[in-house]
C-alpha cells in the first residue's frame, strides 16, 4: 500500500480531484487486471487507448483513475488525476511504487539499429567475470544474477520493469545493462530511470512502419540522451555520421568511440578472420573471439563502458578475449561435412550488410557463399527489395523465404523481396516460401568448404504465422539436415 501523493511525485499534474492522502493496493494499466483497491492508469496505446476502459476499472474497483482526459462524469468515491502524458506518468509511477530502484543501481543502456542485444550481453558477462553481481535486460532473455527470467520484449513495460529493477536490487545487483529500443523510448516504458550511462551503437533504415520517418526515428534514439541526468556519461560510435545529434541536448559527459575518426576510445583492426578478431584498443593489442568489423564496435563500446566506470583496462581486455558472442549472432553450427553454417539475427539491410560484408573479407573466393533470407511480416515494406539487393550482391546463390509473416501472406513478402534482385542476379536467386525447406535447399546446395549463412531469426526459437507462434529455431533446423546429410 501506498498512499496517491507518494505514488505521483515528480509527474506532471493538470488537476486532481479527490484524496491524495489514500493509498492504493496496487497499480495496473490493463483494466483487465484490475483488483479492489487499485490505480488504474489509462494509457493510450499504438492498438487501443485504455481510457476506453475507464468504467471497466472501476466496475472492477479501481479507487482511483490517471487519466490524460476526465470523463464527463466523474464517480464519487473515486480520486481522479488529471495529466498531461500518462505513459510518462505510468512509468514515473511504476518507480515511485517500486522505491525508485534505478536509484539503487548502475544501469546502462544501450541503443541504436544493430548491435544493441551483443554489447549489453557482452558487458553482462564482463562484469560478471569482473565478480559483480548483474542483471541483463535484453531481446534475447532478462537475468538477475545466474537466473533467466523470460524476455517477451526488447524492453519491458514500466510496471514490469520496475519489479523486475527492485528485484535485481533487492537480490544484490550493482550493475544492470539493457536495450533501449526506439519503441520502447518513444513509448515512455523507461521514464523516471535513473541512467548511470547511455550507449549509442549506429542508426540505419528500421521500423519506419511504426515510427513514420527516419527523422522521427533519429529523435526516439535520441530521447535516451536528452534525459540523461548531468552525473552520467554518454558514449557515442563517432563513426556514425548521426553521432553528434545524439549529444547535441545532452546534459551528460560526452564521450566518443571509433575505429576512423577521432574519439575519446579508439580501435584498430589487425586481422578478421572466421576464427576470430585481432584488434589494437587503445594501443593493447589482443584476440577476440568475435568475428567482423562490426563486432569490433561492440567490443569497444563494451570496453568503453567498463572504463567509464571505472574499471582496470588491462583486466577489462583480459577478460573481453575470454568472452564469447550472444546466441544467434554469427553463430556458427558445427558439423562433420566442412560446411560453414552461420545463423545471425541480421534483420536489417545494414545488418545484413554488415554480415555479408565480413564474410566477404574472410573467404578465400574458391568457395560458394549461399545466403537463405526473409523479411518479417506487418514491419516495414520498404526494406524488402534493399534485403533481397543486398543479399545478391555478396552472395553465390540466394534463396528467399519466410522469416516471422504474421498475419501477413507470406508469398506477398517475397513478391516485395523480388523487386530487389535485379535482372543481372535473376539466376543466382530462388523462392522457397517453406523456411525449414529453404535451409534444407540451401546446404544441399553446399559443398565442403562454402558458407551458408540464414539470416533474419538468429536467437529466436519459434516462428510466427498468422498471429500464432510455431516452435522454429534455425540453429536445430540446420544441425538436424546437416546430420542427415553426413549419414547419408
Amino acid at each position: 500500500m501506498m498512499a496517491l501523493k507518494d505514488i505521483v511525485y515528480r509527474v506532471s499534474l493538470k488537476s486532481v480531484s479527490g484524496d491524495m492522502n489514500d493509498s492504493v493496493t496496487g497499480i495496473t494499466f490493463d483494466s483487465r487486471a484490475v483488483n479492489k483497491g487499485d490505480l488504474f492508469v489509462a494509457v493510450r496505446g499504438t492498438a487501443t487507448d485504455g481510457h476506453l476502459y475507464i468504467d471497466k476499472a472501476l466496475e472492477k474497483g479501481a479507487s482511483a483513475i490517471v487519466c490524460e482526459e476526465l470523463p464527463a462524469d466523474l464517480k464519487e468515491g473515486v480520486t481522479w488525476i488529471e495529466v498531461e502524458n500518462s505513459a510518462k506518468a505510468l512509468g514515473l509511477i511504476a518507480s515511485n511504487y517500486y522505491n525508485n530502484p534505478s536509484s539503487r543501481l548502475s544501469i546502462i543502456g544501450v541503443t541504436g539499429t544493430n548491435g544493441k542485444t551483443t554489447t549489453v550481453s557482452l558487458l553482462f558477462r564482463l562484469f560478471s567475470k569482473l565478480g559483480y553481481k548483474c542483471g541483463l535486460l535484453s531481446t534475447v532473455v532478462n537475468r538477475i544474477g545466474t537466473e533467466e527470467v523470460k524476455a517477451t520484449h526488447t524492453t519491458p513495460d514500466a510496471l514490469q520493469l520496475n519489479e523486475l529493477l527492485d528485484r535485481m536490487a533487492k537480490e544484490g545487483c550493482t550493475h544492470v545493462f539493457m536495450e533501449a529500443s526506439s519503441h520502447a523510448l518513444v513509448q515512455e516504458r523507461m521514464a523516471g530511470l535513473a541512467f548511470r550511462g547511455a550507449v549509442f551503437s549506429n542508426i540505419s533504415h528500421d521500423h519506419l512502419d511504426y515510427h513514420g520517418t527516419f527523422e522521427e526515428y533519429i529523435k526516439a534514439k535520441k530521447k535516451l540522451f536528452d534525459e540523461l541526468p548531468k552525473g552520467a556519461f554518454a558514449l557515442v560510435n563517432a563513426d556514425d555520421r548521426r553521432a553528434n545529434v545524439m549529444l547535441q541536448n545532452t546534459k551528460a559527459s560526452k564521450k566518443s568511440f571509433s575505429l576512423k575518426s577521432m574519439s575519446d576510445y579508439k580501435a584498430r583492426v589487425l586481422s578478421n578472420t572466421l576464427e576470430g578478431l585481432e584488434l589494437d584498443i587503445d594501443n593493447k593489442v589482443g584476440w577476440y573471439r568475435l568475428i567482423g568489423d562490426f563486432n569490433a564496435y561492440n567490443l569497444l563500446a563494451v570496453y568503453s563502458v567498463a572504463v567509464e566506470l571505472g574499471e582496470d583496462p588491462e583486466e577489462v581486455l583480459t577478460a573481453l578475449s575470454e568472452l564469447k558472442p550472444a546466441p544467434g549472432r554469427f553463430e556458427h553450427v558445427p558439423n562433420k561435412l566442412g560446411i560453414t553454417a552461420i545463423v545471425d539475427y541480421a534483420h536489417t539491410p545494414d545488418a545484413l550488410e554488415n554480415v555479408l560484408a565480413t564474410i566477404k573479407e574472410v573467404r578465400t573466393t574458391n568457395e560458394q557463399v549461399i545466403t537463405v533470407v526473409g523479411c518479417g511480416g506487418d514491419r516495414d515494406k520498404a526494406k524488402r527489395p534493399l534485403m533481397a539487393e543486398i543479399a545478391c550482391r555478396f552472395s553465390d546463390k540466394v534463396i528467399l523465404t519466410s522469416d516471422n509473416p504474421r498475419t501477413e501472406d507470406p508469398e506477398r513478402i517475397i513478391k516485395d523481396m523480388q523487386e530487389g534482385v535485379s535482372a543481372s542476379n535473376y539466376r543466382k536467386a530462388m523462392s522457397i516460401t517453406n523456411r525449414r525447406e529453404a535451409i534444407k535447399a540451401a546446404l544441399g546446395m553446399a559443398q565442403a568448404g562454402d558458407i551458408v549463412l540464414v539470416a533474419g531469426k538468429g536467437h529466436e526459437t519459434y516462428q510466427e504465422i498468422d498471429g500464432i507462434r510455431h516452435d522454429f529455431d534455425d540453429k536445430k533446423v540446420i544441425a538436424d539436415v546437416l546430420a542427415r546429410l553426413s549419414s547419408e
